[in-house]
């Protein structure tokens, strides 16, 4: 794992104290296997982030390990911590609710003033209550909800910085877990607890212009622990948070052989100086409609046919149009639906975020063995970043890991215009292994297609340019065109004759 802040990290021996987990698989995995036991850490976030739903994910864990587990709640009731359990398919069942804020209290008229009523209560009763209660129940796994009461009532910086260290001396006396949670309510900037607190979580939640909102949690402090520093993005699905350690290329590797992997056309492979090899990435760049998609997906049929697994990341595409497609063009996609070996997963970039992109990925390789990735397409993608300065960073840590997994990745990157001077949107070609360019091309009142591969790091390739054509019976690729000029101008024309080109028959543009 790699390490990012923190203090320096405990020894791994026979001394180190065991970890509890977080009951977050997601939380665990960035923590390195979860929380030091017996210590107090910090859930803090604007309300809407998730702390309450995460932290009552620590408390289910401590019921299902048959642990003794508290919730003290002086901002919600034991009803609403119960719809909100419901609603995740959770049960209260195990867990001791307290709550300061009594709704019996407030609504009897004789005790309006009543000291259950955190905003009307004094600090030090309010700490004698918890206290009791701890003592009372004896938990090994403490939620309090939530710190702004407390800030609130201490009324100064000074008082309620003396209330949490009295906590923290109360908790260090018992085997106790205990976090804490604040909504950041504050106006200014407080850092006291932090300094406390054995270890903080800071929860984000990010409006952008269009689509869902986005969440990510940060580690900014674990004392003696080696975490996965950064933003890591998150979910909240039915049953807790989803979350997704941010993915570091160097944790992953495998034993795998370097071998070519066929496309499936023999034209193409010789094209490519052979094929493309497992644990390598091509990128197919080209207008509009040229064919890119099509040629993509040839390589993940060709695979299925080995017996082999491949998934297609379709962001611009639905579904039933790459299965029509591929119907007409005589691709055997259907069967190899059928049998699993491949998987089409559409992708809504309004809804999915980098983070939970690269856990499916993940999921995809590790999981289900899939050996081709295709991400259709790179432009689909980008808009899926919140922050475009940062794609070419997610894209480099994705394309390396897939790399260390022996996995044949092809990315696909529509260019801006279709006829003439072309735009990328993007730069990746540096980070590609190799780089297929397709082109249209005009001759004789017609619109035709070329290809070629630009570059290709893992051994020699044609230099050629070649035409190719979509046909009844998949890609057709004709001989080496040698009148044709200025393709790496953007503008390319051909000013042979006709011989050369492919015989219009059997065609099946568009």
């Amino acid at each position: 794992m790699s390490t990012s802040g923190g203090d320096a990290p405990q020894s791994r021996g026979g001394d180190d104290p065991a970890r509890i987990s977080t009951g977050s698989a997601g939380l665990d995995d960035i923590l390195g296997g979860g929380f030091d036991a017996d210590r107090i850490y910090l859930y803090e976030g604007r309300p809407g982030t998730g702390k309450t739903t995460l932290a009552m994910q620590f408390l289910t864990e401590g019921v299902r390990q048959g642990e003794r587990t508290l919730y003290i709640t002086l901002s919600e009731s034991r009803v609403e911590l119960a719809v909100v359990a419901q609603r995740h398919g959770w049960s209260l069942d195990g867990i001791d609710v307290f709550e300061l804020l009594s709704p019996e209290a407030l609504l009897n008229p004789d005790h309006e003033m009543t000291v259950l009523h955190p905003a009307e209560m004094e600090l030090n009763e309010t700490t004698r209550l918890v206290f009791d209660r701890v003592e009372t129940s004896n938990p090994t796994r403490v939620v309090f909800d939530s710190l702004s009461e407390m800030r609130l009532l201490a009324q100064n910086p000074l008082r309620y910085r003396r209330q949490i260290l009295a906590l923290k001396h109360f908790f260090a006396g018992r085997r106790c877990t205990v976090i804490l949670l604040d909504d950041l309510s504050s106006a200014q900037n407080d850092l006291q607890v932090h300094s406390i607190s054995h270890g903080v979580i800071l929860l984000e939640q990010l409006a952008i212009d269009y689509g869902a909102e986005r969440r990510r949690l940060r580690v900014i402090k674990m004392r003696g622990i080696r975490f996965r520093g950064g933003f890591h993005d998150f979910t909240i699905e039915t049953g807790g948070l989803a979350i997704y350690p941010r993915l570091v290329a160097a944790e992953h590797h495998t034993t795998f052989t370097t071998e070519q992997t066929p496309s499936g056309n023999a034209a193409l492979d010789q094209l490519l100086g052979g094929g493309l090899e497992r644990g390598t990435n091509a990128l197919l760049m080209g207008a509009a409609g040229v064919g890119k998609s099509t040629l993509a997906l040839s390589y993940a049929v060709a695979a299925a046919s080995r017996g082999e697994h491949a998934v297609v990341f379709a962001f611009d595409e639905g579904r039933g149009t790459i299965i029509a497609r591929a119907r007409a063009l005589g691709m055997p996609l259907d069967r190899a639906l059928d049998a699993g070996l491949i998987q089409i997963r559409q992708v809504d970039p309004a809804e999915l975020s980098p983070g939970e992109f690269a856990h499916q990925v993940r999921a995809a390789v590790e999981g289900q063995a899939a050996r081709v990735v295709i991400i259709d397409s790179l432009n689909g993608y980008l808009n899926a970043m919140p922050d475009g300065r940062f794609l070419v960073l997610q894209m480099h840590e994705l394309l390396s890991y897939l790399s260390q997994m022996g996995v044949l990745s092809i990315m696909v990157l529509a260019q801006h215009g279709i006829i003439g001077t072309t735009e990328t949107p993007l730069d990746v070609s540096y980070l590609s292994d190799a780089v297929i360019m397709l082109r249209y091309f005009e001759v004789a009142g017609t619109i035709r297609r070329a290809l070629s591969v630009m570059k290709k790091r893992s051994g020699a390739h044609e230099h050629t340019i070649r035409e190719f054509r979509l046909t009844d019976e998949g890609i057709s690729i004709g001989a080496p065109l040698t009148g044709f000029t200025g393709i790496l101008s953007g503008n390319p024309v051909y000013t042979g004759g006709p011989e050369p080109l492919l015989a219009v028959g059997g065609k099946r543009d568009g």
